[in-house]
């Protein structure tokens, strides 16, 4: 069954409901999250741990979208569930991230979102919400709708020589093999693009990092392949895929592919990564850049 566009702008609405409802929860237990826990999952800290806050922060987002999952026959995954597979039966499916950037919120930093995408059996996000609670900021994206800040439609990147590159980055891509050569790399993409430096971002979790591309003029964010489990899940991408390819840019894997977010094979994202950028050029380099970087 295809949505219809009014269908979709009241499930985006209810999402975005969602989101803001689980995220005011979320900021006003930071610095006071409770025990910290560990869970099975990939093998980054950033994967591995799991707060009362992120289960409740789930329990507020499921309250509010469950009367949708039964009306319109959609499946479920979510990060702090485990998955039920219902994703791969389903025509759409709601993809959740309760509490993305956990080691900053519990740390009390900033960089914490909560994350909420509708996914189309094929694997391609159809709603993106993400919500930064210390910024109170929303951004959603409908397809084939536009994407937005606070309801304010996001432009293009202005691009200037006068600018840096912003290189966000997870916390684990510091962890890398040969980490100097992936932020010479980096360096040389810069200078490239004419760019005035680097500005290095590690401390915001993937949604976060992935949103925050728009807003800045020359950005990219990508999580290189690894034969080990992690790069991330569904829930990190699914929503700021959907923002990004509605801001006019692609959100795709290491080699350029359009990202798979429903495989039957689990949801990790190692085995081809991730490239986010403001421009296509740069998202081109990034390609480049790890073809070498993978011959060396």
């Amino acid at each position: 069954m295809k949505l219809t566009e009014t269908e979709l702008e009241c499930l985006c609405e209810l999402a975005k409901t969602a989101a803001r409802r689980a995220g005011v929860y979320v900021h006003s237990k930071a610095g006071q999250h409770g025990e910290t826990r560990a869970k099975a999952a990939g093998d980054t800290p950033a994967s591995q741990v799991v707060t009362e806050v992120d289960l409740e922060s789930q329990r507020i987002i499921l309250d509010v979208l469950s009367d949708s999952m039964s009306r319109y026959s959609l499946g479920l995954l979510t990060e702090e569930s485990v998955d039920d597979e219902s994703r791969l039966s389903s025509d759409y499916f709601w993809c959740v991230d309760p509490l993305d950037g956990t080691l900053s919120f519990v740390e009390g930093k900033p960089g914490y979102a909560v994350s909420i995408a509708l996914v189309s059996k094929q694997g391609r996000s159809v709603i993106g919400v993400i919500y930064d609670p210390s910024k109170e900021a929303m951004y959603h994206a409908k397809t084939g709708s536009g994407a937005f800040r606070e309801g304010t439609p996001l432009g293009p990147a202005q691009k200037s020589k006068e600018e840096p590159l912003y290189w966000l980055m997870d916390r684990s891509m510091k962890s890398v093999p040969n980490y100097s050569a992936v932020a010479r790399g980096v360096e040389q993409i810069a200078q490239k693009a004419g760019l005035s430096g680097v500005v290095s971002i590690d401390y915001v979790g993937a949604a976060l990092n992935a949103s925050w591309v728009t807003q800045n003029p020359a950005a990219i964010y990508f999580k290189l392949p690894k034969a080990t489990k992690g790069g991330g899940s569904f829930w990190d991408f699914a929503a700021s895929s959907c923002l990004l390819e509605e801001w006019g840019q692609a959100a795709t894997d290491i080699h350029g592919a359009a990202l798979d977010l429903n495989r039957k094979d689990g949801t990790f994202m190692n085995e081809k990564g991730v490239i986010y950028s403001s421009t296509s050029e740069l998202g081109e380099a990034v390609r480049q850049f790890y073809l070498a970087y993978k011959r060396a």
